[in-house]
């Protein structure tokens, strides 16, 4: 039996209600400390084949040209595969009863976000999803960091190839200098946060510790020609004694993802994001404690977030951005695998892609690397709401003319349906209207 709290836990932290799924409290932990089926299930190129799928256009173009068969093959296999990432992501949480799980997914995606606009970086992305993210959700965070700062996404999204040791050997050789962006970034995004106590120099001298890092149409590597020679100190400690190396990196990786405002900053943004933009103190104090405890395991902030009193505050205080929005729709009702599995690209496009653009939040392209707004009112404004109205209108009657609304009411909103959604959903005269309204109302949109 679903309960009020079921309700309440699966729209803080998960998708929302899919009726006829077992009661979402039900070992919400978990979800975290078990393999999911769907890793396996649902199969993907992962990132050395769509590296090989570069090599191949590369060769086809130098070969043939533009203009030649083999090369817009090549490129249009290369869409067909991103949009089949894009699907991958919207099948998943709609039918997984794995719903905190799909949340921290999520979360970590925005927290390191990559945007490529260009179709050769676009095509790596979904990889970065799958072989350096999903895989870490449940580990330490040092893990879950040294994969996706050594991921192709990350490196070419943040130009780290551009950045080359001002006194190495291709430094002295060439007129290329230092690229600071993926420096920064971890330090300002990923760990510490903007307002951390790290200067200009920690920055320069982390930027100097990273190169070598390169991606090339052979993969990842250290590049001693274009790695920055001699130590980095870096927040007071001194890296990279003899000869520079990813070794180095990872030490100093391993020490930030450690430090005291590391956790508070992964704390603090994890709360701000499941509960609302002014968390309770103590319930952010108790979250970084556990962690540090713990020497960087996700899984004590992750019980810690579920578990304090502070998760149990009224709901109503974030909302759901547009992505999060149509995944908690077509859970409540029940829209089928086949259905997103069947839908070609145009379809997918129009039906989905448009459709959220048109909500704010366009498909893999946040506004810079700082990832999606948190929010309220960054997502409920007159044109963003209006597009929600339509897309929800027309899924609900193009597939739930028959369902029974008042009794879909009871099972996705129950006791915290409003009298006055539950009034004007009685005088509605045909049923999908009603299940529309459910899910336009300030109740449904809101989490």
């Amino acid at each position: 039996m679903t309960t009020e709290q079921d309700i309440i836990n699966a729209n803080r932290f998960g998708y929302g209600i899919r009726p006829n799924e077992t009661p979402f409290s039900a070992g919400m932990l978990a979800q975290m400390q078990s393999v999911d089926p769907a890793d396996t299930a649902l199969a993907y190129p992962d990132t050395d084949e769509r590296r090989m799928g570069l090599v191949a256009l590369r060769n086809a173009r130098r070969s043939g040209g533009v203009d030649s068969r083999e090369f817009k093959q090549l490129r249009q296999e290369i869409r067909d595969v991103i949009n089949e990432d894009f699907r991958r992501l919207l099948v998943r949480p709609t039918l997984s009863p794995r719903g905190f799980r799909e949340r921290i997914f999520a979360f970590w995606l925005d927290h390191f976000t990559v945007a490529p606009s260009q179709l050769n970086s676009q095509i790596l992305l979904g990889a970065y999803f799958e072989d350096a993210i999903r895989p870490n959700l449940s580990g330490r965070f040092v893990d879950l960091l040294k994969a996706v700062v050594t991921h192709p996404s990350m490196i070419l999204f943040l130009d780290q190839n551009a950045s080359v040791g001002p006194n190495s050997r291709a430094g002295q050789r060439r007129d290329r200098g230092l690229n600071e962006n993926l420096a920064r970034e971890i330090l300002e995004l990923h760990t510490l946060g903007v307002d951390a106590a790290y200067s200009q120099a920690d920055v320069r001298q982390f930027a100097e510790l990273l190169t070598g890092l390169t991606v090339t149409y052979e993969g990842v590597e250290f590049n001693q020609a274009i790695a920055e020679p001699g130590p980095e100190t870096i927040l007071g400690k001194t890296y990279g004694e003899g000869s520079a190396s990813l070794d180095n990196i990872f030490e100093f990786l391993e020490d930030l993802a450690v430090n005291p405002t590391t956790a508070m900053h992964l704390a603090q943004k994890l709360a701000v994001h499941f509960i609302g933009p002014e968390p309770d103190k103590d319930y952010v104090q108790t979250m970084a404690d556990a962690y540090l405890a713990s020497d960087g395991e996700l899984i004590a902030l992750y019980d810690v977030l579920l578990n304090h009193s502070a998760a149990q505050s009224p709901l109503g205080q974030k909302a759901r951005l547009p992505f999060e929005y149509t995944i908690s729709c077509m859970r409540a009702i029940e829209i089928p695998a086949d259905l997103i599995l069947g839908l070609n690209s145009g379809e997918l496009q129009n039906g989905f892609q448009v459709p959220l653009t048109g909500m704010g939040q366009r498909p893999f392209r946040p506004n810079g690397p700082d990832g999606w707004d948190e929010a309220l009112e960054a997502w409920i404004t007159p044109p963003t709401l209006a597009a929600r109205i339509n897309w929800a209108g027309e899924m609900a009657q193009n597939h739930a003319a028959d369902r029974n609304p008042k009794k879909l009411l009871e099972t996705v909103l129950g006791p915290l349906a409003s009298d006055d959604l539950r009034v004007a959903m009685a005088a509605v005269d045909a049923q999908w209207e009603g299940v529309a309204l459910m899910m336009i109302s300030p109740t449904f949109m809101r989490r």
